[in-house]
């Protein structure tokens, strides 16, 4: 049940946070700040409160923001897996890699840009091949 709320909520927050309204919104709050300046003599208590108030507000945005992505990511990895997984041809041993190490990952990838190298080799002395052989 906490899941859900917790998940509703930093869903909502976090798509308010990357509207134009939300910079808006902070832009004026730093407006009316500066503009109190005066009538607290920019004393220490006037500083302390934006200061305050800013690094609470992105300590708390880091924990929602990197909740969204984590489920934003984990959602299109699913997806992802779901087409390997149906698409006849597909090597479904790339279902779950995401699992691997970072070095793991980087193999793989390695070995992937090397085989498709391979690959438009060989499509490439297909295509002359075959312009040659239609002459």
């Amino acid at each position: 049940m906490f899941d859900r709320f917790f998940t509703v909520i930093a869903s909502r927050i976090a798509g308010f946070a990357g509207r134009p309204a939300a910079f808006i919104l902070a832009t004026v709050f730093i407006f009316v700040w500066a503009v109190t300046g005066p009538i607290f003599a920019y004393s220490d208590t006037w500083q302390l409160v934006v200061n305050t108030a800013t690094t609470i507000v992105t300590f708390l945005m880091v924990f929602l923001i990197q909740n969204s992505q984590n489920r934003d990511a984990a959602a299109m990895q699913a997806k992802l897996d779901e087409l390997i997984r149906t698409l006849d041809g597909a090597r479904n041993g790339f279902i779950g890699i995401e699992h691997k190490t970072d070095t793991e990952v980087e193999k793989i990838r390695d070995a992937l840009e090397k085989e498709s190298e391979n690959e438009a080799v060989r499509a490439s002395t297909s295509q002359t091949l075959a312009k040659l052989l239609s002459r």
